[in-house]
């Protein structure tokens, strides 16, 4: 924890001055002055390597920093600072600090644990109600989404930890659940996370199946029609529900054949006076250029068509659109879908049609 260790180290394989020398981290051994923004003369810097907080030992702290929630400084080398007096007014900015002994941390490890705590701030109850899932494996390696099970009735569930997300759709989706869509038992935000638990859908993404190769037109028309299906009820609400994550991974086939769309993470609602987005967000390459900040209008639902055209040549050819074009009558139809401007693209209840007339032709 010490800043200014002067571990001073001198590669005499390089040509350097003699007078040149550089402060490391002790903790990682990262070149703290190479550090945009460093000086050894701070009172404590948070290592850019490591993200250890590093407190300066010149100064008279017991290795202890209290920051400021406000501006950063610190707060205990200010004149009169006293950790029991239950507030303090940064004599910096003037904000008022709660002093809470209860949050003094024995090490950096402990406050980043702490902080970083996806149930910090819940209830005792929203607690006690989440420890009747048992955690059994992170799904695909993804940290914040957990395969749980119910420790009295046996079922198995997703528990997500959702750092993005719109609460107010998720409050939706829990009071309307949308068929093929993974139903939402209950929710709970905490100081740093939405955490929702939902239905586990087992079967195989279409993700998974493209790892074989191209997927034939028959099945990928079937899964797709299936899919715009799903987006029709969402798009036909007095306010549309806009899924804005539309991608092979999202999308998953039971053993019964049945098709569920996965991952409202980034869904919004449509808001017709808007002419862009708040914040761009979707997966690259399947989002529709207004979603990353280059249409001219918000996120609406022809962004999710835009990703169905993306997602529809995927399948069929194993290649994005701008490496290899599907062909013939289908690609006349993916093209209508991945219009750069958002008001040639038709909806889903025309691609529906159009992807429905292309399986009649190919049966005949």
């Amino acid at each position: 924890m010490n800043l200014l260790d002067k571990i001073f180290k001198n590669n005499s394989q390089n040509v350097e001055p003699e007078d040149e020398q550089y402060e490391y981290c002790p903790n990682c051994d990262a070149n703290l002055t190479l550090q945009k923004g460093y000086s050894n003369d701070l009172p404590f810097w948070t290592c850019k390597g490591c993200g250890k907080l590093l407190i300066n030992p010149e100064l008279d702290t017991d290795n202890i920093a209290w920051v400021c929630d406000k501006c950063g400084a610190m707060l205990n080398i200010q004149e009169g600072f006293a950790d029991n007096d239950g507030e303090w007014t940064c004599r910096e900015c003037g904000f008022v600090n709660r002093i809470d002994l209860r949050e003094l941390y024995m090490s950096e490890d402990e406050y980043q644990a702490e902080k970083n705590n996806p149930y910090r701030g819940l209830s005792d109850e929203a607690v006690l109600a989440l420890s009747a899932y048992e955690e059994l494996e992170h799904i695909d390696g993804h940290m914040d989404v957990i395969k749980v099970r119910h420790r009295e009735s046996g079922h198995i569930y997703v528990k997500k930890l959702l750092t993005t997300y719109n609460r107010s759709v998720f409050d939706y989706i829990l009071e309307h659940p949308i068929e093929h869509m993974p139903r939402v038992l209950e929710l709970y935000e905490s100081d740093n996370c939405l955490i929702v638990i939902e239905d586990f859908i087992e079967g195989k993404t279409v993700e998974e199946m493209l790892e074989g190769g191209a997927i034939c037109e028959k099945l990928a028309l079937s899964i797709v029609i299936d899919v715009c299906k799903i987006l029709e009820v969402m798009h036909g609400l007095k306010t549309p529900i806009i899924h804005r994550d539309i991608k092979p991974s999202n999308i998953i086939i039971t053993p019964e054949g049945d098709v569920y769309l996965l991952d409202m993470n980034v869904a919004k609602w449509f808001d017709p006076d808007k002419n862009d987005d708040t914040r761009y967000l979707g997966t690259r390459v399947y989002a529709a250029p207004e979603q990353v900040g280059y249409g001219m209008t918000a996120s609406s639902a022809k962004s999710d068509v835009y990703a169905l055209g993306v997602l529809l040549n995927v399948m069929t050819t194993g290649r994005f659109p701008k490496e290899l074009r599907a062909t013939g009558k289908l690609w006349n139809i993916i093209e209508r879908c991945i219009c750069l401007d958002a008001q040639e693209r038709i909806s889903v209840t025309d691609l529906i049609e159009a992807l429905q007339g292309l399986e009649e032709n190919d049966a005949e």
